[in-house]
């Protein structure tokens, strides 16, 4: 009975370290995932080479669809399980598009992460800011990091000096579908002509 008590024990310490392990702490992650946008920037190679490098960087680190679906808003809840598939695949190819080619314009930003505000078990906030330099100044950013894999953080939006990047696009989109009868095929429309000039 002892014996069977100290192996129950044994893998009970083992998996509890197994979890630790292969979690990650949410301000790490945003350091670690800036530290590669940063190399990636830093590195002597094409403009086209650094937005398809910083592209797979955002497919693992963002959670691209939690935001897609967000940024639709209430819109979503009225669509053909056809109609939210399409949508997914042009608002990834619409965000890592917007995204790479935004960041690629800035040459080895510097980004130091000061601290994080745990909301909740699903939710972290992360504080960074962009460092100073002689042609810019300090810009506060913060990331909503989702947290409900520990093992498995990804990014579902910044904050830029208290603008929220997903509340933004929320508000295009739902701009651009009132300007259109609720029309789904208007935003499609638009997502696709960008993704593809």
């Amino acid at each position: 009975m002892r014996r069977i008590f100290i192996s129950t024990l044994f893998l009970i310490t083992f998996l509890t370290n197994l979890n630790l392990a292969y979690s990650i702490s949410p301000d790490v992650f945003i350091q670690s995932t800036v530290n590669r946008a940063s190399e990636v920037l830093s590195e002597n190679i094409s403009r086209e080479e650094k937005i398809n490098l910083l592209k797979i960087i955002a497919k693992e680190t963002v959670d691209i669809k939690g935001v897609g679906f967000y940024s639709l808003g209430s819109a979503r809840k009225n669509l053909s399980d056809e109609e939210k598939s399409t949508y997914s695949n042009l608002f990834e190819s619409y965000f890592l598009k917007s995204f790479s080619s935004r960041l690629a314009e800035y040459t080895n930003p510097e980004i130091e992460v000061k601290n994080k505000q745990i909301l909740n078990k699903n939710y972290t906030i992360v504080n960074s800011v962009l460092v100073a330099t002689n042609e810019r100044p300090e810009v506060k950013i913060d990331w909503r990091v989702y947290t409900k894999d520990p093992s498995n953080p990804l990014i579902r939006d910044l904050i830029i000096e208290g603008l929220s990047l997903a509340r933004t696009q929320k508000e295009e989109f739902a701009s651009i579908l009132n300007s259109n009868d609720d029309n789904i095929n208007s935003l499609f429309k638009i997502l696709e002509e960008f993704s593809n000039n």
